[in-house]
């Protein structure tokens, strides 16, 4: 079996079953309470916060040789562009979707949101896998044991999907499917990455820098305040610290 055939296995183990199950977990808490979403939200959250500050972010410094401007703009970008994506969202789905009894319109667009925008984190991700994977030998290893890492903390991001979705009215089975969905991207970014290794760092930089700014907006623009809004207390607060402590752990 070529180098190839491992690493698009294992990123399509790694981005769709990872995603997947973790919107599966989370379609689960259809019934839950409303204490339940916003802790599961807030933790959601939490992790996509930890993974950004403690993996992405420190990544993209070092794919930009240090250099803060490039990192800057492409945070930005990536920030902007989702913003945009969510009112985008929100217009097209304006008079169309409506949720079903007890559901939430914010939480729907939020969940329809969150998956483009970890759609869009997942490319590089992939990227990463493809371009370990193509040294072969001790980089074919490096690549799974990133794609073993990668699957892990796609499980609370497909949570991240799941939930909102499902709160705001979703079939359990829809959000699922849009949930693995999300995790299809990976798979492009590890052939991308394999074949394309070898382009300039500079590209990478932006990929992961606009990956950090989608994400960082989802955390602060949708989840942290959607959680808020579903239940004012403490303890939302320290679910959100314990998922960025968790980010932390996942990407040690």
């Amino acid at each position: 079996m070529g180098a190839i055939t491992w690493v698009i296995g294992a990123t399509a183990v790694s981005g769709v079953a990872g995603t997947g199950l973790g919107g599966l977990a989370g379609a689960v808490f259809r019934g839950a309470s409303r204490r339940v979403a916003a802790l599961m939200l807030a933790f959601a959250g939490g992790v996509m916060m930890g993974v950004v500050c403690f993996d992405l972010v420190p990544c993209t410094l070092a794919a930009g040789g240090g250099r803060l401007a490039p990192v800057i703009l492409s945070v930005v970008s990536g920030y902007g562009a989702v913003c945009l994506l969510d009112t985008f969202v929100a217009g097209a789905a304006e008079g169309r979707a409506r949720p079903q009894a007890g559901g939430s319109y914010r939480l729907l667009v939020a969940g329809i949101v969150t998956a483009c925008a970890i759609g869009l984190h997942n490319l590089p991700e992939g990227m990463a896998i493809g371009a370990a994977g193509a040294g072969g030998g001790r980089g074919m290893a490096s690549g799974l044991a990133m794609a073993a890492v990668i699957g892990l903390h796609n499980i609370p991001e497909g949570m991240a999907v799941a939930v909102p979705l499902v709160s705001g009215g979703c079939g359990r089975a829809r959000a699922v499917a849009i949930t693995a969905a999300s995790g299809l991207p990976t798979v492009l970014g590890a052939v991308l990455g394999y074949y394309l290794c070898a382009l300039s760092p500079m590209w990478l930089c932006f990929s992961l820098g606009f990956a950090s700014g989608a994400m960082l907006y989802v955390c602060f623009g949708e989840l942290l305040p959607e959680a808020s809004a579903l239940w004012r207390s403490k303890l939302t607060a320290l679910a959100a610290l314990s998922g960025a402590l968790i980010g932390l752990l996942l990407m040690d």
